[in-house]
């Protein structure tokens, strides 16, 4: 059977064509068409050089500086990939052809595919991005911002609520707080056949359901340039947190410097706007204004979200968070919270860290709602961090 007869064997032709580009073509031959239009847009980005039009012989094209050939390549990207490989398209072009300046232009955010990693990068641009950009600029992020809080507000506020909810029941409760369902179950043992009734050793009440804040959480976000994708879901389910009346939420972010975002939580994108990505980092110091604002250590969560390189004073760093442990706080030590899992970070401190009982690890956004709902319970989170280690 020749290959023309063989329809697997042909696709695996086609596709390694495209991967392998113009140094393919004498034995695999041209590609044409659509496939030809394909291997231009990909030649673009990764081979550099030529006109990148789609009817060449060989990888060779390039996106130079040129606006309008950069704006036609992202639609062509668009046309024909699917949406993961056009971000993945788009994340390489801004690191390898320095597409940065030109993101600074209204028509090239118009023509982008909106994601994560993009949302950082207009995030560090934020400072020198010209007025006229900003209008677009925010409506790509604001498009991110509202697929993420679809993503994660529901599964976050079911699981803290529930934690909640669980954590307010009381053993001694009011006669109108009982759950008698969970004291029958819970006293069976103690079933008197004689008079046929249970004399319960231990009642169980749901508490007081009232809008009262019941914990207060501290969202500590380190801002330096490589916690960008951490700064944006951060910046989300801070915002997630905030709008939950039984929590009291707080939002500081810093790199040298510190910064409360807390007043912006009703608006996600404008916390996300209020962040400076870039800078060094002083987490002492962040650690330092969070202490002020935990009045009520056993009913509160602090949640350090740092690759944990310290550039302010390391011994009082550790000593700070010793004391907020000793006085009861649920710590919470995140080296990301982002899809990619761990990444560089400062493994003498983690370890410093852990000694302490304050495990450092990474976390996905999709588990960060079980996580907070374990701190709630004061659960052990070495054995949440542990499951992390395992996966």
């Amino acid at each position: 059977m020749t290959d023309s007869e063989d329809p697997a064997r042909r696709e695996r032709l086609r596709r390694w064509r495209l991967v392998l580009g113009g140094p393919a073509e004498e034995s695999l031959g041209t590609a044409q068409g659509r496939d030809g239009a394909m291997d231009a847009a990909l030649s673009a980005l990764y081979d550099g050089g030529g006109d990148g039009e789609g009817s060449r012989t060989a990888r060779s094209a390039g996106l130079g500086s040129s606006a309008p050939k950069v704006a036609r390549w992202l639609g062509d990207i668009r046309e024909y990939f699917p949406s993961t490989v056009v971000q993945v398209m788009q994340a390489d072009a801004i690191e390898r052809l320095d597409l940065t300046r030109l993101l600074l232009e209204p028509e090239m955010l118009a023509a982008v595919e909106p994601d994560v990693h993009l949302v950082g990068t207009l995030l560090s641009l934020n400072r020198v991005m010209p007025e006229r950009t900003k209008d677009a600029a925010r409506q790509v992020v604001r498009k991110v911002v509202t697929e993420l809080e679809k993503r994660v507000a529901q599964q976050t506020r079911a699981a803290v609520s529930g934690a909640l909810n669980r954590a307010a029941r009381i053993n001694r409760p009011r006669h109108a707080d009982i759950d008698w369902d969970r004291t029958i179950r819970a006293n069976l043992k103690h079933y008197q056949p004689g008079p046929g009734t249970i004399i319960p050793e231990r009642l169980i009440g749901y508490g007081r359901r009232a809008t009262a804040i019941q914990r207060d959480v501290v969202l500590c976000v380190d801002q330096s340039g490589s916690m960008a994708a951490s700064v944006v879901f951060s910046g989300v389910f801070a915002a997630v947190l905030a709008s939950m009346r039984s929590l009291r939420t707080s939002l500081v972010v810093f790199d040298t410097a510190v910064v409360d975002l807390t007043e912006e939580l009703s608006d996600p994108v404008e916390v996300l706007f209020g962040t400076q990505l870039g800078g060094g980092t002083d987490i002492n110091r962040a650690i330092g204004y969070s202490q002020q604002l935990i009045t009520r250590p056993r009913d509160s969560i602090f949640v350090l979200i740092s690759d944990l390189y310290e550039g302010g004073v390391r011994e009082q760093m550790l000593r700070r968070v010793a004391e907020m442990k000793t006085a009861g706080v649920q710590v919470v030590v995140l080296l990301a919270l982002s899809d990619e899992g761990a990444p560089a970070y400062d493994h003498e401190n983690a370890a410093a860290l852990a000694a302490l009982g304050v495990p450092a690890f990474a976390c996905t956004p999709d588990a960060f709602p079980d996580l907070m709902a374990a701190a709630i319970e004061r659960r052990d989170l070495m054995a949440f961090a542990q499951r992390f280690a395992d996966r």
